[in-house]
């Protein structure tokens, strides 16, 4: 149950990498948590880094006799969904690649945005 537990945790971080800059335009001070987080999950891709939650769910699953698996979460998991033949290094680099393209994207709308908004009024007592 605890590796289960671990594979939604990943999976949310996983979520939330990619798609956190949309939060961030709701809430922009949610920037502070999701750019560190998206920065190191793109150099994970990048570097072939292994996230520590990867040998934690593993660990967690041989301890309760059950079997483990070969690759990283995104490979385990994630890859079958969308590229059935596995991971390569190219994908990773395409992944690393759209994560930061796309965090770009909306950090560029947030940007204009704050460029757009007129200042406030300064109130002298």
């Amino acid at each position: 149950m605890l590796a289960d537990l671990v594979v939604v945790l990943h999976f949310t971080f996983v979520l939330f990498v990619i798609f956190g800059g949309l939060l961030v335009l709701r809430w922009p001070r949610l920037a502070y948590l999701h750019l560190p987080v998206a920065v190191y999950g793109a150099l994970i891709e990048f570097f072939g880094w292994v996230c520590p939650l990867t040998p934690l769910e593993k660990r967690l699953r041989e301890s309760a006799g059950l079997e483990g698996y070969e690759g990283g979460f995104v490979e385990h998991y994630i890859l079958p969904v969308l590229y059935p033949s596995g991971l390569t290094r190219g994908v990773q680099l395409v992944l690393g690649s759209l994560v930061i393209g796309m965090n770009l994207a909306i950090y560029g709308v947030i940007a204009s945005r704050r460029r757009k908004r007129p200042a406030e009024p300064v109130e002298l007592v």
